[in-house]
């Protein structure tokens, strides 16, 4: 049950941004497997004796003295060797005070490459993009998607497969845990609540702790709805919180900035331009946000769906907004990097005609000829053709890498 599971797409693009004095820093929630990818790094550069690694894990007690640049630096310098590729692996780097000036001085050091962690999207704001410039690479590890959860756990694709996925998520750790409801909760909800002390709470001076809770609490049961900052703080009032949209909007970043949620924007589809005040929010683990919300999934298997596809289209290198036209919202439109588009709607079952032309009927309305999906967990559905708009089942669609 310890054993490693390689996550090969990460470790590829970390390999392709070596010996280029480029500085490879691994974003993403905690316990998504950024730890895990950067050990299955060092033990694959440690094969090669003429490779020296120098690994630094600031959640371990032995690193604790490891507090500034300049004793990180320090610690650098004792374990550097002149004659050797040296790899400088630091998990968590953010721990560490003005840990960008460490980066900037090793990163043109010959024979240093320097890969290193972070749990906070702040890191790559301010004083590292501003030190380091553009020499750095982002590589953003998401939760395990429906293939890499099947690994995992030992499965094969089934239906029972896919119900396991969408009721506990892709937190890689889960494989020690087991997929026992109780166990895995109480696991997520451990992480839950280290992520919001440590890399919201504590990092932003957070005093409503109680609102940032009850904010967590809400974004999980509205996952997939436009809302607006004055909407969140009009329902908190109701509940008996006066907070206002200002802390609203800054209590969302905070969230976003340490990866348990995603904002997306609304397109304007016929105006072809973003709208700047509504948003909707999916959560990085759809398994985490089902142990906030509590119950089945019978009541919001629709959001859930939403969640899984709206990260596997991240995850295949999509930019996702929300789409808008006159007669009513498409769920994404994806832009591909090469200039390629879709579009897809998400719903539950596609069972009756006033369904099918809510889901299609949008689709049909849009002006180019893009691919159009819409993707349910429509029964004995295998691949469907309406006029150009192709059906998927949820499972062939987590399966695909190109839309």
């Amino acid at each position: 049950m310890n054993k490693l599971f390689p996550r090969e797409e990460y470790l590829e693009k970390i390999e392709r941004c070596l010996d280029k004095e480029i500085i490879v820093v691994l974003t993403g929630q905690r316990r998504v497997g950024k730890s895990c990818t950067l050990r299955m790094l060092r033990d694959r550069k440690s094969a090669d004796p003429n490779n020296n690694i120098i690994f630094i894990d600031k959640e371990k007690r032995e690193f604790d003295m490891l507090k500034t640049y300049a004793e990180l630096n320090d610690h650098i310098e004792q374990h550097l060797q002149s004659d050797k590729n040296n790899y400088v692996l630091i998990d968590e780097i953010q721990d560490i005070a003005e840990f960008e000036r460490t980066l900037r001085h090793y990163r043109t050091e010959p024979g240093v490459e320097l890969i290193v962690t972070g749990s906070n999207a702040k890191m790559l704001s301010g004083e590292l993009t501003t030190i380091i410039g553009g020499r750095y690479k982002e590589i953003h590890i998401q939760p395990l998607c429906y293939e890499e959860f099947l690994q995992f756990h030992d499965l094969t694709d089934s239906d029972e497969a896919l119900t396991l996925f969408i009721q506990y998520g892709g937190l890689p750790g889960l494989r020690k845990i087991g997929l026992d409801e109780s166990e895995v909760r109480a696991y997520q909800s451990d992480i839950l609540n280290t992520v919001l002390l440590k890399d919201v709470i504590m990092r932003n001076n957070i005093r409503n702790a109680v609102f940032m809770e009850n904010l967590v609490r809400f974004l999980g049961d509205n996952i997939g709805k436009i809302i607006s900052a004055g909407s969140i703080a009009k329902y908190m009032k109701s509940q008996g919180m006066s907070v206002t949209a200002t802390t609203v909007l800054e209590y969302t970043k905070y969230l976003c900035e340490a990866f348990i949620i995603n904002r997306v924007s609304r397109y304007d589809i016929h105006g072809k331009h973003l709208f700047d005040s509504l948003d909707k929010f999916y959560f990085e683990d759809h398994g985490l946000r089902n142990a906030i919300v509590g119950g089945s999934r019978e009541g919001d298997i629709e959001k859930i769906i939403e969640n899984i596809v709206y990260q596997h289209l991240v995850r295949k290198g999509y930019n996702v907004t929300v789409g808008m036209l006159q007669a009513g919202e498409i769920d994404f439109v994806c832009n591909a990097p090469g200039g390629s588009r879709c579009y897809i709607q998400v719903a539950f079952i596609v069972a009756d005609e006033k369904t099918r032309e809510r889901e299609f009927g949008n689709l049909h309305a849009i002006p180019d000829n893009y691919p159009k999906y819409v993707v349910s967990l429509t029964p004995m559905l295998l691949h469907s053709d309406d006029n150009g708009i192709t059906h998927l089942h949820l499972r062939e669609f987590l399966k695909r890498d190109k839309f």
